[in-house]
């Protein structure tokens, strides 16, 4: 969880200098462990599944709470600084994932169907696992743990929650901007009404721009800044990036290629894109 990686400081300054990398090279570590465990706790159902699972014992460790280490840090999503940032920190955790393997091989041995491998050459290094890092959905568990999901920007800033035939209305704020909205003065019950109908900091006066551009969300951001963030961190992960590319209603045909023929040049491994109310029920609305 990526929002559990930041030190406190100025919001905006000494954004790289926050990331508390000690931190995060010892959850690495730990995690690495753990998921190598989990092949050997699990209980599977089919036996065939055990036997590939055990033979090539690849793992996925990944993150949660990008969008939210972003907004702590102060850097907007669509931008150089925050790409770069994207880089490090999966260049990073999947360096660490690897040491990790590493000294589990020392330990317990390489994976059983190592021979003829991609790693099976003279001087190379020798992992427990055949891929170590993936960056999964993580919709649920990102609900569990508080945090955004994968490495999504928001879907929206407010949004109101309604229960069985309407009877109870909740109104839930995202807290980073929250406490950012009450540090620098413009936070009102009105305000946060207005922003749950749409979703949206973008474009409304109360909100001074610069707050705008660090919590920018999902619709906020051009569809090819959403590609090019997947594959930032695609270039240091083993297996997929998942991600979804948002497109607004008026998407077009050419639109749609242009985002496709990007991700394909960027080096992504596959792409997912979703054109806003081109079905009549979607999972997630805003306004």
């Amino acid at each position: 969880n990526l929002s559990k990686m930041v030190r406190e400081g100025p919001w905006g300054q000494d954004t790289m200098g926050r990331v508390d990398w000690e931190k995060l090279g010892a959850v690495t570590k730990l995690a690495v462990r753990f998921l190598d465990n989990v092949i050997d706790m699990n209980h599977y159902i089919v036996p065939e599944i055990e036997v590939m699972t055990k033979a090539t014992r690849k793992i996925g460790l990944g993150v949660m709470g990008w969008a939210d280490m972003l907004m702590e840090l102060g850097i907007p999503y669509n931008s150089e600084e925050a790409l770069r940032l994207g880089e490090a920190v999966m260049e990073f955790i999947n360096q660490k994932a690897n040491e990790s393997s590493i000294v589990l091989t020392e330990e317990r041995g390489v994976f059983p169907s190592w021979e003829g491998s991609i790693y099976d050459y003279p001087g190379g290094p020798r992992y427990r696992n055949s891929t170590r890092t993936t960056i999964a959905p993580t919709g649920t568990i990102s609900l569990i743990a508080g945090a955004s999901s994968g490495v999504e920007p928001i879907f929206a800033l407010c949004f109101q929650h309604h229960g069985l035939e309407g009877a109870i209305k909740e109104r839930f704020v995202n807290p980073f901007f929250a406490a950012v909205a009450k540090q620098r003065g413009f936070y009102s019950d009105g305000l946060m009404d207005v922003i749950a109908e749409r979703g949206s900091c973008g474009g409304l006066p109360e909100v001074p721009e610069d707050v705008q551009r660090v919590f920018a969300t999902a619709h906020d951001i051009d569809p090819l800044a959403h590609v090019r963030m997947q594959a930032a961190f695609q270039r240091y992960t083993d297996n997929a990036v998942s991600k979804t590319i948002n497109f607004p209603a008026s998407a077009t045909v050419e639109d749609v290629a242009t985002a496709y023929k990007l991700a394909y040049r960027e080096g992504c491994k596959g792409i997912n894109i979703y054109r806003d109310s081109s079905r009549a029920g979607q999972v997630l609305t805003a306004g």
